[in-house]
Order: structure tokens, then C-alpha cells, then sequence
């Protein structure tokens, strides 16, 4: 129960070993985003000559907070573009951070611009507070529709909040979040119609309509053109749905050039099945084994409603997949000895990495109970095959129990430090790995993981 393993030291027989590729895009981008609001403080800068008296201060200010807010509104649209580049070097995760500091960033630079103009306009006139917003609102070209933007991105961001997102559906926090696209909309033509900066400007006008046709091409091709175009040229559907432990099915899918959707063991795809209560979402999931051009398969643990209903699919339903997204792949390894730690479900990405990642490989499985480990008799043929090690951890019974401590890992993984760690599960295991690993003196750069939470 406890482990599978060969005598012999795992080699990864039979699979090539090439050197990871490392990717300049996760430091080039953050770069090229402070470089763009360089350039947009740079604009205010050199249309300002003077800032004089309390109100120029705060009127300057409410300027500057709100070019920068504008320029945010355009990079969170790239963030939310899903752009192969980006995301499969960055990983999903990270830009996932990413998008949501930008938002808490725009919603405050969006905050602070309302006030500071409003504040500052009022004291350059000798009006109340109350006054000025209601002369702005309705007396000012297009800011009726920025206000209305502005709330709907204050609105958004609220529910994005840790608190609210808890008391909620993914598929309802994913829909609403393309209020977004209208509230960019909203708020997008005061910004040259009123902005101090923009009018009678021609090439700063040139530039920020450039910059937001840009945005709104990538999201328009990405996350509309291409998955409509793969789900008629690929003619994905489900073939057969297999338990594979309580609570978890596989979902296996056929297909026609499934090659081209180029998905890497260790990524995962949205899935869209066209049944009824499942058409209008996509969800993630991993791929649980290498991709084949006529077969995928997803293996699914019932954690809501999307997921609970994969178990009822009926053979032929059609199904529209977006992506492949993600780095969670055998492109992130630096050395030649790698260690796969799966909680639950998580399992589903490292089983695909399991079979192909060339080299030493150790899997580590956690689960509440022996029958809690799915693709367990995969698992064991793979091993058997490549000579790799297999440990498989439960809470019940107790003798087969190894907590998650820096001690215990290294008992089961000799030389841990040395290893890179691909690690999957729930949100409190794999807090807890880190930190086992982080003790155990495993560098945080070889520490792998990609999350779903939202």
C-alpha cells in the first residue's frame, strides 16, 4: 500500500532527455508594463508647464491617476486575453496574481482620479463637493458613461474580493467578470474627450487608440475567434465516461486533428460541453494522460455542479475546448531528478508528466483513503515501466499515514533538495508543501505549481 518501487535507481528508460528551455517572456513582460506607464507619466509630463496652487495639485494628480488608470484598463484586457505566449511562459497562475493586483491597481487609480478631479475642480470654482460631481456627470461630454463604467468597475471589483469570490460558482464569477469588457467601453471615450492630455493632441489620441484596438483585437481573436474555430475544425466529443474512485470520473474524448491543439502533459484546456446546463460555461481541466491525436481524456473529481454533471455525459455530446493554457510542464524542470507530490485530484496533471518527463522521476500520492487513489493501476504500470518510484500516502488507515513535514518528505525522497518538485492539490496541501519543501532546502524557483482557485 504504502509504496511501489523497483530495486533498481529510476532512469526514465526509453524517454529523451533535453534541456528545458527557459523563457525571457516572464521578465520581459512585467518590463514592458512598468515601460508603458513610464511612457504615459511621460505624457502628462510634457503637456504639463505648470502646477500652481491647490488646485492645479489636485487636478494634476486626479490627471495622472487617471492616464494610468486608462493604460491599466488596457493591460488587464491583454492579461485577460489568454495569449499562448504569455500564458505558456508566464503560467496561469502567476497571471491570474497578475490580473488581480492590476485590478485592485485600476479600481484605486480609477478611485483616486474621481476624487482628485472632482476635489480639485472644486476648488478652482469655489463649489461644494456635490456640485461639481453633478455638473461633471451631467455636463461633460461622455463622463455620464464613465460614471457608469466607473461603478461597474468598482461593482467588479467587490465581488472580486477573497470574501465575496467564496460565495460563489466559479461559472458565476467567471461570467460576471465580462462586465469588465463593458465597463472598459463605458469609461473609454471621456478619457479622450476630456482628458487635459488628449485633446488636440492627434498622436497621443493615435496612440491610445492603438493601444486599445490592440487590447481588444487580442481578446477578440483568443477568447472568441480561436475556440470557435478549433471546435469546428476538431469536432471534439465525449466517447466514455469511466469512475475511476468515488467521486471521480475519466472523460474520454475523441476527435480529429487533436495533434494540432498542441496540449503538453501537465496543461489543461477549458472545457465547454454543449448539453444542456454545461453549454454556457468552460471550465478548466487537466489532461490526465499525453495527448493523442484522436483521443484526449480529462479525469474530473465532482467538487460543484459543472463537474458533479461530467459523470452523466452521454457518449456523442459535443464539446468545444479552449486552449491548451498553462506552464505547468517538463519545460519548467532545471535538474535531472524531478519529484511529483499529488494531493486528491491533483493527481490528474502529474500522472501525464509521470509517463513522460525523461530522467529520475519519484511520484508521491496523498489521498484520505485507499480508495480515494484514482489511476492508481496506471500509475503502477507506468512505474513499473520506466523504473520510477511510487509512494502512496492515506490518512486511513493510520500505518500507511506520512505527514507533510520537511522530515517526512525527505525520509521518502532521498536528496529531496536537489530535486525539482511539480506539486498539485488543494489550496491547504500544497500551502503546506511549500513550506516542507522550503524547509527541506528545496529552492523556491524548483518548486513548481499551477492553481485553478479564483
Amino acid at each position: 500500500m504504502a509504496t511501489t518501487s523497483t530495486p533498481a535507481a529510476p532512469t526514465g528508460r526509453g524517454l529523451h532527455h533535453r534541456r528545458p528551455r527557459r523563457s525571457t517572456v516572464p521578465v520581459l513582460a512585467p518590463l514592458a508594463i512598468w515601460a508603458g506607464a513610464a511612457g504615459v507619466l511621460a505624457l502628462w509630463w510634457t503637456d504639463t508647464t505648470s502646477v500652481v496652487g491647490p488646485a492645479g495639485w489636485l487636478t494634476g494628480a486626479g490627471r495622472i491617476t487617471g492616464l494610468l488608470a486608462g493604460y491599466a484598463c488596457a493591460v488587464l484586457l491583454v492579461l485577460m486575453a489568454r495569449v499562448p505566449l504569455v500564458d505558456h511562459s508566464v503560467g496561469t497562475d502567476r497571471l491570474a496574481r497578475w490580473h488581480a493586483w492590476g485590478g485592485r491597481c485600476t479600481v484605486s487609480l480609477a478611485l483616486a482620479h474621481t476624487l482628485l478631479i472632482i476635489w480639485g475642480y472644486s476648488t478652482a470654482s469655489h463649489t461644494s463637493f456635490t456640485r461639481q460631481t453633478t455638473t461633471l456627470v451631467l455636463d461633460y461630454p461622455d463622463l455620464l458613461k464613465g460614471t457608469a463604467g466607473f461603478l461597474l468597475f468598482v461593482a467588479t471589483g467587490a465581488l472580486s474580493a477573497r470574501a465575496a469570490r467564496r460565495r460563489m460558482s466559479y461559472e458565476t464569477w467567471h461570467y460576471l467578470h465580462f462586465a469588465t469588457y463593458l465597463a472598459v467601453f463605458l469609461a473609454f471615450g471621456h478619457q479622450l474627450s476630456n482628458g487635459a492630455d488628449f485633446v488636440g493632441n492627434r498622436a497621443a489620441q493615435a496612440a491610445w487608440y492603438a493601444l486599445y484596438a490592440g487590447a481588444a483585437a487580442l481578446v477578440a481573436w483568443y477568447r472568441f475567434a480561436v475556440p470557435i474555430r478549433r471546435g469546428l475544425r476538431h469536432k471534439l466529443k465525449v466517447v466514455a465516461v469511466h469512475p475511476e474512485a468515488p467521486g471521480i470520473v475519466s472523460v474520454h474524448l475523441g476527435g480529429e486533428h487533436l495533434d494540432e491543439l498542441g496540449g503538453a502533459p501537465g496543461q489543461f484546456l477549458r472545457w465547454r460541453f454543449l448539453t444542456r446546463g454545461l453549454w454556457w460555461t468552460a471550465n478548466p481541466y487537466s489532461l490526465s494522460a499525453p495527448a493523442h491525436p484522436r483521443h484526449l481524456r480529462i479525469t474530473v473529481k465532482a467538487a460543484g455542479g459543472h463537474s458533479a454533471a461530467l459523470a452523466r455525459l452521454a457518449p456523442g455530446t459535443r464539446v468545444w475546448a479552449e486552449g491548451p493554457y498553462g506552464a505547468f510542464t517538463a519545460d519548467r524542470r532545471t535538474t535531472s531528478k524531478v519529484l511529483l507530490l499529488a494531493g486528491g485530484v491533483g493527481i490528474t496533471p502529474l500522472r501525464a508528466l509521470f509517463e513522460t518527463l525523461p530522467g529520475p522521476v519519484t511520484l508521491v500520492y496523498r489521498a484520505r483513503q485507499p480508495e480515494d487513489l484514482a489511476l492508481r493501476g496506471e500509475l503502477d504500470a507506468i512505474a513499473q515501466r520506466r523504473d520510477a518510484t511510487v509512494h502512496y500516502v492515506v490518512d486511513d488507515p493510520a500505518r500507511y499515514h506520512s505527514p507533510l513535514t520537511a522530515q517526512a518528505l525527505s525520509a521518502l525522497v532521498p536528496g529531496l533538495a536537489g530535486h525539482d518538485v511539480y506539486l498539485c492539490g488543494p489550496p491547504p496541501m500544497t500551502d503546506a508543501a511549500v513550506r516542507a519543501l522550503r524547509e527541506a532546502g528545496v529552492p523556491a524557483h524548483r518548486i513548481h505549481h499551477e492553481s485553478f482557485a479564483f
